[in-house]
């Protein structure tokens, strides 16, 4: 029988929420992962930048199952990712991702959108999801939107109703995977301040992302990746302000 998601035996809100350990992976002889460890608590944001091909993204979509890991460890609750028997479905009920192309269904109204998982994967009465699905649009300032496909929206509000979707399956953590990299510089903001939000409340978020100043002002750590390695990571005043590492301080020079 596949292995459930509930935390077992053990497993306590003091300990981390994500605990990432050696974790290596290659695609055919290209090594992306070389080691790499972190932990994330909760209702903490861990903030990963670096350089384009570092790893980041491979790294998050290892956290969510997506994509298999040849050594190491990566626990989510208690849980461990890379166990063959793990019911990645009900993992998935747990862990939100949010990517940088939305990925809506585009015959779908942002409503259906937000409504479809809740529906069709916990068998949530169509009525009740309906609600919640205004109420999380609503959250995410499209109000008036709910009736609206995504190619009457703008890239912006096409990754708030994505995020909106997410929020539908009452994640525990959730990621994201270089959100505002597709968006027009005046859109950026308004998802930004979607996930500032969340955040506030206390919703624990690992973000790949290119915007320093929100690492900055969001995250309560940031790690510095470069060639499948985490070069330097630290809380962001720190981090941002006094740099060790000649590659974090090169790559800061260039963005900043």
């Amino acid at each position: 029988m596949p292995r459930g998601f509930d935390p077992p035996t053990g497993w306590t809100p003091d300990q981390p929420l994500v605990a990432i350990d050696d974790v290596h992976k290659s695609f055919g002889e290209v090594e992306v992962l070389k080691g790499v460890s972190l932990s994330v608590r909760r209702g903490e944001v861990a903030c990963i930048i670096g350089p384009s091909g570092s790893g980041k993204s491979t790294l998050i979509r290892c956290v969510n199952a997506l994509v298999p890991f040849q050594k190491g460890s990566i626990k989510v609750l208690g849980i461990e990712v890379n166990d063959p028997h793990l019911d990645k479905l009900r993992l998935r009920k747990h862990v939100g991702m949010v990517f940088q192309q939305y990925n809506l269904f585009p015959h779908r109204t942002a409503l259906e959108n937000v409504m479809m998982a809740p529906v069709q994967v916990l068998k949530r009465l169509r009525a009740e999801a309906e609600a919640e699905a205004y109420a999380l649009l609503k959250k995410v300032r499209l109000e008036g939107k709910e009736h609206a496909y995504p190619g009457e929206m703008s890239g912006g509000q096409q990754q708030r109703v994505a995020i909106a979707r997410s929020l539908a399956m009452h994640p525990e953590l959730m990621l994201f995977d270089e959100v505002t990299a597709a968006l027009d510089p005046e859109t950026v903001k308004e998802v930004l301040v979607a996930i500032r939000q969340l955040a506030e409340e206390g919703m624990t978020c690992i973000l790949v992302t290119h915007e320093m100043g929100f690492a900055r002002e969001v995250g309560n750590h940031v790690y510095f990746t470069d060639r499948g390695v985490i070069v330097e990571h630290g809380p962001p005043a720190e981090f941002f302000a006094a740099p060790r590492d000649p590659r974090t301080q090169a790559f800061l020079s260039q963005i900043l």
